[in-house]
């Protein structure tokens, strides 16, 4: 798809990832809508984009979503993308994780995505294209991190579904896959310490490869492990 343009929701935009995704696009020449839970740090966003419209959202709540697409779609008279950058993280050995923590990382990481999306397909022009930030995760599941881990696989899983079946509107599903990067997440984890990470990987090289396919119409955004470098496919 033509960025230049472009009619584009940035969902999770008052985080690290979700704005610079935002700030990505935006230069690009698209114009955001932006969602975030974080009020002020969405306004402040949204100024320095030249006053974006805003919503204060929370990913899980159903009905609010609902009608966030539609403001959305209103605001920027029509859609072209959804990005969807929203996330939460919890540590600890898989046979005692709390069943709390569990249900709401499948809440935020997992479940909270595919309704945004739901929400937001009717007003999604044919053409269009979906991003999804699953992460490294979901083909490599991670100690430590098991629970984080399959609510990623299956956020994937559910991506690679809905692209086959969105075939006819040409609407691509980018599913992007960057390893760790330093966006401050793990100091907000749910619950447990994190396992030794690697080193954060380069958040712009993310929002470029993003960019790059949502370009090309690419179905993912993954890590060449022997390049160290991401790549579209």
């Amino acid at each position: 798809m033509e960025l230049q343009g472009s009619r584009v929701w940035v969902v999770g935009a008052s985080g690290v990832l979700g704005g610079a995704l935002a700030r990505g696009l935006a230069a690009a020449g698209a114009r955001v809508a932006l969602a975030g839970r974080d009020a002020e740090r969405t306004a402040a966003l949204a100024q320095e984009l030249g006053g974006a419209p805003t919503q204060v959202l929370d990913a899980v709540d159903v009905e609010s979503g609902r009608a966030a697409a539609q403001a959305a779609a209103e605001a920027l008279g029509g859609l072209d993308a959804v990005v969807v950058a929203t996330g939460v993280v919890a540590f600890g050995p898989a046979a005692e994780a709390d069943d709390a923590v569990v249900e709401e990382l499948f809440a935020v990481n997992t479940l909270g995505p595919m309704s945004l999306v739901r929400a937001v397909l009717p007003q999604l022009a044919d053409g269009g294209a979906v991003v999804l930030l699953s992460a490294i995760v979901a083909d490599a599941p991670t100690l430590q991190m098991a629970e984080y881990s399959a609510s990623k696989a299956a956020l994937s899983a559910w991506a690679s579904v809905l692209r086959r079946e969105l075939r006819s509107r040409k609407v691509a599903v980018l599913d992007v896959k960057p390893p760790h990067v330093d966006t401050g997440l793990v100091d907000r984890a749910l619950a447990g310490t994190p396992p030794k990470l690697p080193e954060g990987f380069d958040q712009q090289a993310v929002v470029d490869a993003v960019l790059a396919g949502m370009r090309q119409g690419a179905k993912e955004v993954a890590l060449d492990p022997r390049a160290g470098e991401l790549v579209l496919r």
